[in-house]
């Protein structure tokens, strides 16, 4: 009779994850062998609660394009003992899929934003690649297997995997995750390809959003767009019924509680405690990019200052910029206006012995960004759209001592699961900004305590791993 160990290692599930880039770093050593190590990125985090109960094989780019079939074949034997599949795209394909369709068309779309120029180029592009992970998956995907696919860059991926496995005879379980906004049909349909992205994502079995506002706009808009029927939270499209549902991502806190407590962790936050001792310190993370309101919070900031003068000298914006998508155009111009903007303000407020903003426009280490959280008096993120918005979560996880106050926009997807905990504005409302600073930095120790506490209530809930669990959970249930 087989124990229980065994027993359970038999039910395990067999998951088939996709995305764009696997989430491995593989380098070239001196040899010329290649060398694969796993990444700490969110989707890794997320689904490393579902290794008891899944068998992992995760596909996707591996980040380099080698011609050479004995090359690939090295690249495939680095990344093996991961349970990694690489998908190789042609290096000038990958970059008009990704930055081409992915980042300058739709990324925007996802985001409500307008004015966007169509390519059928990069449109054909972004065909082409969902159509090679499609057949490459296709090869390998079994009936019993449960198949997650995540993100806008392969949104097609669903109806072109659905294709070629019912060629081969096998029934498809296929989940979508998408970790962006969904926008109301009136904007999606600005996109001349919007139908084609909305029968992609019909093909799943079950479909996945960050929000309740975004699972019913991608609703109504199979509603409006294809005629799709639609009751609750499932879709009936031609013969196929699909789940839609909200599943609500998070971060592992444990990570930053374990970092908050290194010997080195703890000195360098008792040297910053010391640097800003009589100074009130505002911290921003975000990514360069102009959904994340980089230049309406810098105006903030100065509206702030200009509003309460008796805080010029006694307060601190300490804004890390990581560089992202540095070779598209609209990237190196909105980082070139907020270099110009930070001069501009710390020229106008600076004094011999202070800058009201320190701008760090480069990646920081995890143990540095966990000190920098730990000490600092509020976290301002000002999102024009965003699917989620991690940060929010990460700072909470750092401020056990400290009950930092968080102010958040309105149009980040958190806010919706932490408003009574925040302070929120809209990001395009300067004066509105600026007052939700002045309200941040005066509040109560007792009432930053209260908020505070309902926070950390819901980001130690609501982690990574139960995101996964619960989309995995639904997604066997619809298998079954």
């Amino acid at each position: 009779m087989p124990s229980s160990e065994q027993a359970s290692t038999s039910t395990k599930r067999n998951l088939i994850v996709i995305s764009n880039r696997l989430p491995l770093s593989v380098k070239r050593s001196e040899d010329g062998s290649y060398i694969s190590s796993m990444s700490s990125g969110g989707l890794v985090t997320s689904l490393s609660g579902l290794t008891k109960t899944a068998e992992f094989r995760w596909y996707g780019w591996p980040g380099m394009s080698p011609k050479e079939s004995v090359e690939q074949d090295e690249i495939r034997r680095s990344l093996a003992p991961h349970n990694a599949i690489p998908v190789f795209l042609d290096e000038e394909l990958a970059q008009k899929h990704y930055n081409g369709f992915s980042n300058q068309i739709l990324w925007p779309i996802l985001h409500y934003q307008p004015g966007v120029t169509y390519d059928e180029g990069k449109w054909e592009a972004y065909k082409k690649v969902n159509e090679i992970f499609a057949d490459t998956i296709a090869e390998a995907a079994q009936e019993e297997d449960l198949i997650w696919v995540h993100d806008y860059h392969l949104m097609l991926l669903p109806e072109l995997l659905r294709e070629r496995m019912a060629k081969k005879k096998r029934q498809a379980c296929i989940g979508f995750s998408l970790h962006t906004p969904f926008p109301p049909s009136e904007s999606l349909k600005v996109l001349p390809v919007a139908k084609d992205i909305l029968k992609g994502m019909l093909s799943s079995t079950l479909v996945g959003f960050h929000t309740e506002d975004y699972r019913k706009n991608f609703s109504e808009s199979c509603e409006y767009l294809l005629n799709a029927r639609v009751q609750d939270s499932s879709i009936l499209y031609k013969d196929r019924l699909v789940k839609t549902g909200h599943f609500t991502v998070g971060i592992d806190p444990d990570k930053f509680n374990e970092t908050l407590k290194k010997d080195d962790v703890q000195a360098r936050i008792h040297d910053l405690n010391e640097r800003y001792k009589d100074i009130k310190v505002i911290v921003g993370v975000d990514r360069l990019d102009y959904i994340k309101g980089l230049t309406q919070k810098l105006h903030g900031f100065e509206q702030f200052l200009t509003d309460y003068p008796k805080w010029q000298g006694k307060v601190v914006l300490i804004q890390v910029a990581v560089p992202s998508r540095e070779d598209v155009k609209e990237y190196q111009e909105l980082e070139t206006e907020l270099s110009c903007l930070v001069g501009k303000i710390n020229g106008k407020f600076s004094k011999p012995e202070y800058s009201p903003i320190i701008y760090l426009h480069r990646s920081i280490p995890f143990t540095e960004l966990t000190a920098l959280y730990s000490i600092a008096d509020m976290c301002l993120l000002t999102s024009s759209r965003d699917g989620m918005n991690l940060v929010a979560f990460e700072y909470i996880a750092c401020q056990e001592q400290r009950n930092g106050v968080l102010a958040l926009s309105e149009f980040a997807g958190a806010s919706v699961f932490m408003a009574d905990g925040t302070i929120q504005f809209h990001p395009a409302n300067i004066k509105e900004m600026s007052q939700c600073i002045h309200q941040g930095l005066t509040m109560s120790k007792e009432e930053r305590k209260e908020r505070y506490d309902k926070l950390a209530k819901f980001v130690h809930t609501n982690t990574s791993a139960r995101w996964g669990q619960s989309f995995v959970a639904e997604l066997s249930k619809r298998h079954a």
